[in-house]
């Protein structure tokens, strides 16, 4: 094993300014070590009450005339989203449906924008549901779709590599802040910049970097953005998803799915489409009112804790992971796939393994450690700021290097569980 001192991770919790947060999250087993917060953050014990409160003094008593307070929610609690965690400015965000559908209609409308141009380029290692929309999109609307490969297995796009396949017909670049699989956190700012050089409008996906990067869309010129809000943001599984189309672009853009909240005057019912102005006019329908009082119970603990607190512990949490795989871990034949660098990476790290899968069912099932597993032969570890002690992470990979070497981990099966 590795002679590096390793931090007195005590120590990191005693002096963490976030550390009191923890016991603002629901625990039902204090021995888990849930090192999965980027597929699914916990419930925030405030998410209850306000939930709660939503149920029986709005929806309960007021019925159907909550809604003259209701009907606005998608862009107030947007531009909350926006304060919080984008570097937005207000009306350029709407909490609405899920990351998929605002994926489709923003990169539907940057094509629609840039009819005579005929490529898009995205990256083979970017979100599966991000591909696939790209596909049928290219399909139907005639593009071409490039894919950047990159042959080291980094996962990660770089600037030049980025440049190699930009030119004057290219409409469309869109890639993930953070990549799902590797935890590679891009450059936003360049890359953008980049696209910009050739005209090309570029969509970004921070699904897995919301909650733990901090952003500056607003600064650094994003066109279009999407993501979700249940991991590091911690409002609950299927809650709302949000959209930033920036103010520049908002009169230019036209989204495929045309609802009658998008409708100019909403409530004459009249027939013909007259789209509404700005963000209203990228909306769709009704939003999920339960759903943005996840959303505001959880995004009122980021706005306290401050996303330049909860970033730093982020990086310096992984860091500990890193230090701890370099000590513990890769003896045992595992490999970091996450950039060193702590400014390169998001929230989460990710170790290959030959036997990863196994692994991870066992960690599961005997030591009670909850990671992911991605394919191929990959386990994903996250810290989450808000809910995460440093103790936590060092437990659990305690727990991962003792199932390890001792050979416990291959008497369990490959998990059946479909999600993994």
């Amino acid at each position: 094993m590795s002679s590096v001192a390793l931090p007195d991770v005590d120590a990191l919790d005693r002096h963490d300014p976030l550390a009191s947060y923890r016991e603002q999250f629901v625990m039902a087993d204090p021995d888990v070590c849930y090192l999965d917060g980027n597929s699914l953050g916990r419930l925030p014990k405030r998410t209850v009450d306000i939930v709660h409160r939503y149920l029986v003094e709005e929806w309960g008593r007021e019925l159907v005339a909550g809604w003259s307070h209701w009907i606005d929610e998608a862009q107030q609690v947007g531009d909350l989203i926006g304060d919080v965690a984008l570097g937005a400015a207000p009306g350029q965000v709407l909490a609405v449906d899920t990351t998929s559908v605002n994926f489709y209609q923003l990169c539907d409308a940057a094509l629609r924008a840039r009819p005579d141009r005929s490529r898009v380029v995205s990256d083979l290692a970017n979100f599966p549901t991000d591909r696939y929309v790209l596909e049928g999109l290219c399909d139907r609307h005639g593009k071409r779709l490039e894919l950047i490969d990159d042959e080291f297995g980094a996962e990660y796009v770089s600037p030049a590599m980025l440049a190699e396949h930009l030119d004057d017909d290219t409409a469309l670049v869109t890639l993930s802040v953070v990549q799902y699989r590797s935890g590679a956190l891009h450059d936003v700012a360049e890359l953008t910049r980049l696209a910009h050089s050739v005209g090309a409008l570029v969509v970004w996906d921070a699904s897995h970097a919301v909650g733990a990067v901090n952003l500056h869309f607003d600064q650094h010129d994003v066109d279009l953005a999407v993501g979700c809000t249940y991991k590091y943001c911690n409002a609950g599984p299927g809650s709302p998803a949000w959209l930033y189309v920036n103010q520049r672009l908002q009169g230019e853009l036209r989204v495929p799915i045309q609802g009658w909240f998008a409708q100019r005057d909403q409530f004459a019912m009249g027939q013909g489409f007259e789209r509404a102005d700005g963000m209203r006019g990228f909306q769709i329908a009704s939003p999920s009112i339960v759903g943005m009082r996840c959303i505001q119970a959880s995004f009122s603990m980021i706005a306290e804790a401050g996303l330049p607190a909860i970033s730093a512990k982020a990086a310096q949490g992984t860091e500990l992971m890193v230090q701890l795989h370099d000590a513990w871990l890769a003896p045992l034949g595992f490999e970091l796939i996450t950039p060193r660098e702590p400014e390169r990476r998001g929230g989460h790290i990710t170790l290959r393994h030959p036997d990863a899968k196994r692994i991870a069912a066992a960690m599961r099932e005997l030591v009670k450690v909850i990671p992911d597993y991605r394919e191929p032969s990959s386990i994903r570890l996250a810290i989450s700021p808000l809910a995460t002690s440093f103790r936590e992470v060092w437990d659990g990979f305690e727990r991962i290097r003792d199932l390890v070497s001792s050979g416990r981990y291959q008497s369990v099966q490959h998990s059946v569980n479909r999600v993994t």
